[in-house]
Order: C-alpha cells, then structure tokens, then sequence
C-alpha cells in the first residue's frame, strides 16, 4: 500500500513564517469587513433591499461603456465633494472600480470611510462582475456575455459549487 506524503506544519519554506492560526483568523476575518466579491454583490441587490448603495468609482467614459445595473456613479476624485448630497450619512456602501489591477476602489473606500460610511470593496471590479456573466448597463441597454470558464468553472462543465437564488453558480 502506497501512501502520500503530507506536508506537515513548518516543512515547506512556504510557512517558515507563519501567523499562528488566533493571527490568521483575526486577519481573514478582518479582510470579509472590507471586501465582498462579484458574486455576493449580485446576490445582495437581487433583494428588495440590499442594505447598501453600490458605487461605480471609474471615468465617465468608463461608466459609459458600461457599469453594474443599480450602481451609482461617483469617480473617486469626485467623492469628498459630492457624496453627501447622493448618499446619506452612515449608508453602507460597496465601491468597485474597473478591476484587480486597479487600486481605484480602495482609494474610494477610503474616501467613504473618512466621511464616515461603512465601506467595502467589491473585488474584482467591473472586469469581474462582467467575467462572471452578470448583466450590465450600456448606453444601448443592457448587455451580458457569457461566464468566463476561468473565473465560474461550474458552467465550463468542469463541477463547482453551490447555486446561488439568482441561479448564478458559484465555483467556490
């Protein structure tokens, strides 16, 4: 009988510093307070009440092209001026910018979180949330492309999660 080798706590170079398991629930715990992904944002506004306002950070001429039906739009350089007349004080909300690469939405947050907002970033951005195969808003109406087998493997036909209400399956 063949067995396989296990890695075992402080073997690998990987974990030669290490945060111990109190450390490393106290930061992934802390992370879920500021970030949510694609896939919970679309979830939570398919509710009558998502309990929170989503704001598109990006260009105009990126809001253009298309954003997150139900977003509101607010460049970041724009939020210290003009939040308070859009957004009631202490309203939550979830900021997304074009994507990964982008720290536009952090920028943002941070901006909500200085007026006092409880904030979260929506990982991922637009890049994702259209990646996904989520509706979005053009100027033309709206449009959906296909899930990205790379980012949703359960409709590549390769297994996967959970499906959520809207019918969304969710690879993780």
């Amino acid at each position: 009988m063949t067995t396989t080798p296990t890695a075992q706590a402080g073997t690998s170079p990987l974990f030669e510093h290490v945060a111990t398991h109190t450390d490393a629930i106290a930061h992934f715990r802390g992370r879920l307070g500021f970030e949510s992904d694609v896939s919970d944002v679309a979830a939570a506004l398919a509710e009558p009440d998502p309990g929170f306002v989503l704001v598109d950070t990006r260009s105009d001429a990126s809001w253009q092209q298309g954003h997150v039906p139900g977003a509101i739009h607010l460049p970041g350089r724009r939020i210290a001026a003009e939040a308070a007349e859009l957004i009631p004080a202490g309203t939550p909300v979830i900021v997304y910018c074009w994507g990964p690469g982008c720290n536009g939405a952090t920028r943002a947050a941070l901006e909500f979180a200085l007026l006092g907002h409880p904030v979260k970033e929506m990982l991922g951005g637009f890049e994702y949330w259209v990646r996904e195969g989520f509706a979005y808003d053009t100027g033309d109406g709206l449009a959906q492309r296909p899930a990205d087998p790379l980012t949703n493997v359960a409709t590549a036909g390769l297994g996967g999660g959970a499906v959520i209400d809207l019918g969304i399956t969710c690879a993780c």
